[in-house]
């Protein structure tokens, strides 16, 4: 007789259903596990015996065979640990047999039987709830497991005695709840940075639209304090963005104890990351820097110390809001739709603004064009913002706090980003939800300028060679400006601040 139960294996976000077949059969002792699994999967053997044992139960001495089905599909990870156990346990009368019917169960086993937490449960008990299953799965994971759905049956256990003794009835285990991460309150607020009006102004305009911004100006300028008080002005996460964002937190593990979180994420890694860091890869195909930023911010400091292949492998996710990773036997796909918030340095010395400064590398236009050309020109091409950060002078540092701080710029955010929401709902798109997103053909209808604003277009495009794709993002930049002012239509002073955002980004292109 074969015992069986079901798990999944992760396909990105995408919990596939895996059949688990367990066989105890007449013949030479021994547990086998086929099914294209991979070492932690075939280590379960170890595991399982042990954590048996542990739990006061002995495996027969007979021909153990463990199918995982179907057998092309990869299987990764140390979650089959706990249904290849459970079905041992069925098979030799440990547990009844019709217990493990329509249940989806993972969890990894340690020796002394008890069991661990494991990545990506939340979309497990998704994919469970969607097959109209109950859940099986580790008790420091049952509350990420409960927002899956609140009509989802849950058995979160810490032992496999707790689950012998549940199915037994001699101990029934409730229903976990879930959980919410509770941040304390905000520590970084735009009201610490004195001057810097202008940066100010195009970083309210960058997270009311969803647009990216790049920030060029001398060392200790600001650029990164900044960035770090983005989060501080960004409205929480809504529930669909938040199932988004969690999904990912999960299949990579980075969900702390289960608890899922309103706050959009911040990612922020060093300039010596590499591509598979960055946009995901490795072994095990994880999602990267990019998938964690998801529906977030990515920052990424010291822009031109990146390495340029890195850099240019950002180009179809910043297009796309995906990325596709590839390997021999299979191909899976994160979502990636992030705000990329970007700061250098305008050359290697740092100091090429500032007036009066002579280079030691020879000519100063000759050092920053070397030092900027490490960007490419089509990665410039899809940033929407471009500003200059000068230094601060000793006469702002002394002056008192700017009376707004970050709670009175938010207001006018999440005003803003509710505008485009409702706008693209009312056009049938409610997948889009910023201006950032919007496609090119509802350009037309939402953001079509009055008709000295579209000579200004017509004239600034012509005079600065703008391509399609920069064309379109001024007219997405100038919306959002609208917005931002509560205008219907979008007017000349729109197109012509959303140019003067553009103006910085031509010179770093013709120097790339």
């Amino acid at each position: 007789m074969v015992q069986r139960v079901s798990t999944v294996a992760f396909e990105g976000i995408e919990a596939r259903t895996v059949d688990v077949q367990v066989q105890v059969a007449p013949g030479l002792p021994a547990f086998t596990i086929v099914g294209l699994a991979d070492k932690a999967v075939s280590e379960a053997r170890e595991r399982v015996r042990s954590a048996l044992i542990a739990s006061g139960l002995a495996l027969p001495a007979r021909r153990i065979t463990v199918n995982l089905a179907p057998a092309d599909l990869p299987k990764e990870g140390s979650h089959y640990d706990l249904p290849i156990a459970l079905g041992l346990m069925a098979a030799i009368g440990a547990i009844p047999a019709d217990a493990l019917s329509n249940v989806t169960v993972l969890g990894e086993l340690g020796l002394d039987g008890s069991i661990a937490p494991v990545a990506g449960v939340l979309p497990s008990a998704i994919a469970a709830s969607a097959r109209e299953e109950s859940l099986i799965c580790p008790a420091a994971c049952g509350s990420e497991a409960a927002w899956a759905s609140p009509d989802l049956e849950i058995i979160a256990a810490s032992s496999l005695i707790q689950l012998a003794n549940h199915f037994k009835g001699s101990q029934v285990l409730s229903r976990p709840q879930p959980k919410v991460h509770r941040h304390g309150p905000a520590m970084l607020d735009l009201r610490d940075i004195k001057g810097q009006e202008s940066a100010k102004r195009a970083l309210e305009i960058a997270a009311a639209g969803g647009h990216h911004l790049l920030m060029i100006g001398s060392p200790g300028s600001g650029k990164s304090m900044l960035a770090a008080r983005l989060p501080s002005i960004l409205p929480p996460l809504s529930p669909a963005e938040l199932l988004e964002v969690s999904m990912v937190a999960s299949v990579a593990g980075e969900l702390e104890g289960g608890a899922l979180t309103d706050r959009r994420p911040f990612r922020a890694p060093h300039h010596s990351a590499s591509m598979a860091a960055l946009t995901g890869g490795g072994m095990r195909a994880r999602p990267g820097e990019i998938s964690l930023a998801h529906n977030g911010v990515l920052f990424l400091d010291e822009l031109p110390e990146f390495d340029p292949r890195v850099l240019d492998s950002l180009r179809q996710p910043l297009e796309n809001g995906e990325v596709a990773v590839s390997r021999a036997n299979h191909r899976v796909t994160y979502p990636a739709r992030f705000m990329l918030i970007a700061a250098m340095n305008p050359c290697r010395c740092g100091s090429a603004y500032e007036p009066g400064f002579s280079c030691k590398r020879g000519r100063i236009d000759r050092c920053t064009a070397d030092y900027q050309s490490r960007i490419s020109g089509p990665l410039l091409d899809r940033i929407d913002l471009r500003i200059e950060v000068p230094a601060v002078s000793a006469a702002d540092l002394i002056l008192p706090p700017p009376a707004e701080g970050s709670a009175e710029v938010a207001v006018r955010v999440t005003a803003a980003r509710d505008l485009q929401r409702e706008r693209f709902a009312a056009m049938g798109l409610p997948q889009i939800r910023t201006n950032a997103e919007a496609p090119a053909a509802a350009l037309e209808d939402i953001a079509r300028p009055d008709k000295q604003g579209l000579a200004l277009l017509r004239d600034a495009a012509e005079t600065m060679k703008l391509s399609a794709r920069g064309y379109h993002r001024v007219l997405r930049v100038a919306r959002t400006l609208a917005d931002l002012d509560g205008a219907d239509a979008v007017g000349r002073l729109h197109i012509a601040e959303a140019l003067s955002y553009r103006v910085l980004a031509e010179d770093l292109r013709r120097a790339a």
